[in-house]
């Protein structure tokens, strides 16, 4: 029986994606894994495997469409003796509704076969296809059933990591769905209206402006940004930290690094000791290392931390998972290339969503101070400015020294105003002794 290749959602608030490009043509034979097509999402673009194994019978979606929404059919591939010439897609499934709050809103599946009465019956294959391409593969070769996995990336996605575990013996059976704050942003009161685009242009003369309109990445943060400023109470507090400790332990080590062709192996940044240093601090202070639901607070074991990076158009935030065991050294590996991967778009779904914290940076355009915005499922995020030499008083003397001021945003919610002065407290001791987050 043929099957339906659909727009797969590649995050559980993808609505519309752009079909790039496809790398298969019709009449060509296709396996699993086999990469299909490509999709522009607002972050990254992403490879679409097959599933199954059959003939690429019609392409319904051309290359280079825009705006192609999640579960709409693109492709239609037919198995093994059938006749291509015959196959036509059956109506794909109606768009995922908003979920209840205690329910994760699943991706489309990349492969649905076509619709039949013993469809009716089998056990949804959303859920069960909420894993990345890699993982299905895996899976399918290993005759392990997905429903019966855990998964432990963005929103429960199943990951590579996660069928290794089930593997070797180790994987758990599935939690029950989780609350998610797409979710709750989903039952939210229409927001208030703006001036139209009409009455904006009015104010302007004609022929003083020009009009470039709004990529998909741009629309994405202004919608998340102001659904963040206008459901999440923000609390903010601020800390001037001292850095010469830092610098000089930065200096130390960056000096220590052996040589690779002729270049250092590593350069560590300050940015790299922030990052370290806030995971630390969400440890040591467990109480702030939470995710706010409706119904639960969700309190993560391990300090997963987004990092802005500014790209081409907007920004994205890719994490470093478990930062706290992390060292310096691997850190900056790591941002370095999320960095260079970020802005060629070629980010993972799985390397960019979820995290329990973020990191925004502008130190390096010599911002002194600002407050940053959270972005849930967060709770908290830091903003840090410029590290520069201010007059301080030691020991009842003036004196200098290098000081960078932070501002710790905080859902007030999840992390009160005494809370966030303990994270922060615990941050400026860490990043004014780096020997102790080292040990």
């Amino acid at each position: 029986m043929s099957a339906n290749v659909l727009m797969p959602a590649l995050s559980p608030t993808m609505e519309k994606g752009n079909l790039t490009k496809w790398l298969k043509k019709e009449g060509d034979r296709v396996k699993s894994g086999d990469v299909l097509a490509e999709i522009e999402t607002d972050k990254a673009t992403m490879e679409v495997e097959a599933v199954d194994e059959g003939i690429l019978a019609k392409i319904v979606v051309a290359g280079g469409s825009q705006d192609v929404a999640v579960n709409q059919v693109i492709a239609i591939i037919a198995t093994e003796g059938e006749d291509a010439s015959t196959v036509s897609s059956t109506p794909a499934a109606e768009p995922l509704k908003a979920p209840s709050p205690v329910q994760v809103a699943p991706p489309a599946a990349i492969l649905t076969p076509a619709a039949g009465p013993s469809a009716q019956s089998a056990p949804s294959a959303v859920s069960k296809l909420f894993a990345s391409p890699l993982a299905r593969r895996m899976a399918k070769e290993s005759g392990i059933s997905l429903a019966a996995i855990a998964g432990s990336g963005p929103h429960g996605r199943i990951v590579e990591r996660d069928v290794k575990a089930a593997i070797s013996g180790g994987g758990a059976t599935r939690a029950a769905p989780f609350a998610v704050a797409s979710a709750a942003l989903a039952a939210l009161p229409p927001l208030a209206a703006g001036l139209s685009d009409d009455s904006v242009k009015k104010l302007f003369s004609p022929g003083s402006f020009v009009e470039v309109p709004h990529d998909t990445m741009r629309k994405t943060i202004a919608r998340r940004l102001l659904e963040s400023k206008q459901t999440v109470p923000h609390f903010y507090v601020s800390a001037d930290c001292e850095l010469d400790r830092l610098l000089s332990a930065r200096e130390e080590m960056n000096a220590a690094a052996p040589l690779v062709d002729g270049k250092p192996a590593y350069k560590i940044s300050v940015n790299d000791f922030v990052i370290k240093a806030l995971a630390q601090a969400l440890i040591r202070v467990p109480d702030a290392n939470v995710s706010w639901t409706e119904h639960a607070m969700l309190k993560h074991l391990h300090a997963d931390v987004g990092v802005a990076v500014s790209i081409p158009g907007g920004l994205i935030t890719p994490i470093v998972r478990q930062a706290e065991t992390k060292s310096l050294t691997q850190i900056s590996a790591e941002m370095k290339d999320y960095a260079a991967r970020a802005k060629a778009r070629k980010l993972k779904p799985e390397e960019y969503q979820g995290g329990t914290t973020a990191v925004s940076n502008l130190g390096m355009f010599g911002v002194k101070e600002f407050s940053a915005i959270v972005n849930p499922p967060h709770a908290t995020i830091l903003a840090v400015g410029a590290g520069e030499q201010r007059a301080v008083v030691k020991g009842g003397q003036l004196a200098i020294a290098t000081v960078m001021t932070v501002t710790l945003s905080t859902d007030h919610r999840a992390v009160d105003g005494a809370l966030g002065a303990e994270l922060i407290q615990t941050f400026k001791k860490l990043i004014e002794n780096p020997l102790a987050m080292l040990a």
